[in-house]
């Protein structure tokens, strides 16, 4: 007679998430059993994050179960209980670089002497045999930030392990590891299994679902799609249940030019490098063209525009902008050569908060409002007002302080800013995150726009919708540049390139 199979590591069941009109799970499930290791894919914004949270007991399901080993997740004030059954190795790591590696182990629970002082003796002992137990070569007393980040989740996996978890939550474990650290992560993966460890792997690239991984699950607008072993889930079908189509039309009217070769270049790049972001990377960008620059958040895209921008210094390589070469690693050297830039994070890059509109979109022009080194407010005033009805930004008038603003008139500051000197080359990385449709599109046409008018214009982002409007996408994957698609591919293809999947092997 054959026993019952055991139960799931965690059942999670017609699961269902709102954060105000936001659905960000919608009757969602997930099923991992003992001794797997089971992939969770989708498009930013499908929804996994959330399930995340949800499964390591950081926020309650508006409906729906979850269960360990049968049992009823504990309640979210149980925090032993849950690091007992559960826990996430994130992208961005929890190790303290200030404590000891033995101290990071041991963190809320060192061992005390008969006097009650923590005895520091033994807290070695215990965090080296903690680390000797799970194979994990690192000195238990070396200061945890002398660690490299591949030693470091193998920290944080083994200080799950000493809770009594069995079930760990890798979210992007590969992102910042090369090559041969990502090998050694797999075979430490595939160690700890066969000693019981079950895994969910989190990651934007697909080949490692299918190097890695034995079941997988896909979501996609808040929803679960589907479910299968991965050897019976063809990339393309894998692809196809990620996009919600294997082959989509664009559909938007795409605007006649003449081929990127004919065309003067405003931006020439040469074997441009940086140290663990991106490596040899030539590409140009023709007047008046949209050229994209697509990848997963590691790929080194972002990294790549801020470094033509001036944000950062190259370690090697050259940029050269409508034919001059500013210095690296200098903003004002590459405003100084036409470039318009648009940053990734606009609280934090984009704008001064408490500073005017008039202020803030003048920040990159005082040679435009003022005279003999004096800045006159009248002028100021006045330049800010055009660019405001230029920008159709929705504010009384611009004395605004930029923080009243909403998302989408905050985000078309910074890109009036961008704008503000006529800029030969506009570079812009996610420009429209954050900001509703209508925005979106605004701020998208603004971009054909500027290009019409003979600009070059870099846009580097993961969403599609932003990569539409590009004459040519340039794909990059771990460092380097893989792939340039012509401006008429499709979702499945893009997709495919950002993950790194052949969709012809």
């Amino acid at each position: 007679m054959t026993g019952a199979a055991p139960a799931p590591v965690v059942q999670a069941a017609r699961i269902h998430k709102r954060y105000g009109p936001t659905v960000a799970l919608h009757d969602v499930r997930i099923t991992v059993a003992p001794g797997e290791t089971h992939a969770l894919v989708g498009r930013n914004g499908a929804g996994k994050s959330t399930l995340v949270s949800i499964l390591t007991g950081l926020q309650a399901p508006d409906e729906g179960t979850v269960t360990f080993a049968g049992e009823r997740a504990p309640g979210l004030g149980d925090r032993d209980a849950w690091r007992r059954r559960v826990a996430c190795v994130y992208q961005k790591p929890t190790i303290i670089p200030e404590l000891s590696v033995a101290e990071n182990l041991h963190l809320n629970r060192y061992p005390r002497g008969r006097s009650g002082l923590i005895s520091r003796r033994r807290l070695i002992r215990d965090a080296q045999a903690l680390l000797a137990e799970w194979s994990v070569e690192v000195d238990a007393s070396s200061p945890a930030s002398e660690l490299d980040v591949e030693r470091r989740q193998f920290v944080e996996i083994a200080r799950a392990l000493s809770f009594g978890a069995r079930f760990i939550v890798l979210d992007e474990p590969t992102a910042r590891l090369d090559g041969a650290a990502i090998r050694r992560l797999f075979q430490r993966i595939r160690d700890l299994r066969s000693r019981g460890v079950t895994f969910l792997f989190i990651s934007h690239h697909l080949q490692e679902v299918y190097d890695l991984c034995d079941r997988v699950t896909v979501f996609r607008d808040a929803r679960h799609i589907v479910t299968a072993p991965v050897a019976q889930l063809p990339r393309p079908e894998l692809v196809a249940a990620m996009t919600g189509e294997a082959t989509r039309a664009t559909g938007r009217p795409r605007r006649s030019r003449a081929p990127h070769g004919d065309r003067e270049p405003v931006l020439t790049v040469t074997g441009l490098s940086l140290a663990d972001r991106f490596r040899e990377v030539s590409c140009a960008v023709g007047a008046g063209e949209i050229v994209g620059l697509a990848g997963a958040a590691s790929s080194g895209r972002t990294e790549l525009a801020e470094t033509i921008a001036g944000l950062r210094f190259a370690d090697a390589g050259v940029v050269e902008i409508a034919g001059r070469r500013p210095a690296p690693g200098s903003v004002t050297a590459a405003l100084a050569a036409g470039v318009g830039f648009v940053p990734q994070d606009r609280h934090h890059q984009g704008f001064v908060p408490g500073m005017s509109i008039a202020d803030n979109v003048t920040l990159t022009v005082p040679q435009r409002i003022g005279r003999a080194g004096f800045l006159s407010h009248r002028r100021r005033d006045a330049f800010a007002r055009t660019m405001i009805d230029n920008l159709a930004i929705k504010a009384p008038g611009p004395e605004l302080p930029v923080e009243g603003l909403s998302g989408g008139n905050q985000q078309k500051v910074v890109t009036a800013r961008a704008l503000a000197d006529g800029p030969r080359l506009l570079v812009l990385i996610n420009p429209t995150a954050g900001v509703d449709v209508r925005s979106k599109e605004f701020l998208l046409d603004k971009v054909e726009e500027t290009a019409g008018s003979g600009a070059g214009a870099v846009i580097a982002s993961d969403e599609l919708d932003d990569l539409r409007r590009c004459d040519r996408v340039l794909v990059m994957f771990q460092g380097r540049m893989v792939n340039e698609l012509a401006r008429d591919w499709q979702d499945h293809e893009l997709v495919a390139a950002m993950e790194g999947v052949n969709l012809d092997a």
